[in-house]
């Protein structure tokens, strides 16, 4: 109650909590920049007709879907490094471990949209002398996204809360901040404001896909 009836105080707060945002944000579009594309890649090896390129890729996607992340992130920090020779820094760490685990849950969506697109429209960009690549870029892409833009969206929001795992290594991010707060001040006012900014945060998300959703609404039943 302190907060509430001292405006000055809250704003104080607030400030503190927005230096953890600091890292929140980075750590978010960091790891969307390179999962999403990446999520391509995995994509295609895992429907490539090569066994040896897709029987490992599935299994790396099992792997990385069906274990926890925070156990990810616990073996890019202490386990790469030794393998590897060299240190990791803490931010980098958690978006590598980010970046691998979201793009093995975009690919499987990813392969699921391409999946969807019936078989006659690339037969039929065949007959009209297009390419592979033409088809895929013309034809199939603008439809996988429609389809899948409501899956995406669902993992995007499932990301800014899961930024709150990067604390397991020491990464200050927002919800570490507020954790700090907590314990410093004896007040549960920090969880509340973080609670608020993680809706907030989301809630833009979603009104931003509601959006692009209906910009390629050019499907009419």
């Amino acid at each position: 109650m302190k907060y509430l009836s001292n405006p000055d105080m809250l704003l104080g707060l607030m400030r503190q909590m927005l230096s953890g945002m600091e890292v929140t944000l980075p750590l978010f579009f960091y790891t969307l920049i390179f999962s999403l594309p990446l999520g391509v890649i995995v994509a295609l090896m895992r429907m490539c007709k090569l066994k040896i390129v897709s029987v490992p890729t599935r299994v790396c996607i099992l792997v990385l879907r069906g274990t926890p992340l925070i156990l990810q992130i616990f073996a890019i920090y202490f386990i790469l490094p030794r393998l590897l020779g060299h240190p990791f820094d803490r931010m980098a760490s958690a978006v590598v471990a980010f970046v691998i685990n979201y793009a093995a849950y975009f690919a499987e969506i990813y392969r699921s949209g391409i999946q969807s697109i019936p078989r006659g429209q690339y037969e039929a960009a065949e007959v009209l002398g297009y390419s592979g690549a033409q088809t895929f870029c013309r034809i199939v892409l603008p439809q996988v996204v429609k389809r899948i833009l409501p899956s995406i969206t669902n993992e995007v929001i499932t990301l800014v809360k899961d930024t709150s795992l990067a604390f397991s290594i020491g990464v200050i991010e927002m919800f570490s901040v507020a954790k700090q707060l907590v314990a410093s001040q004896v007040s549960m006012m920090p969880f509340a404001i973080a609670a608020a900014f993680y809706w907030v945060f989301n809630l833009l998300i979603d009104m931003l896909a509601g959006r692009l959703e209906r910009r390629l609404d050019y499907y009419h039943d």
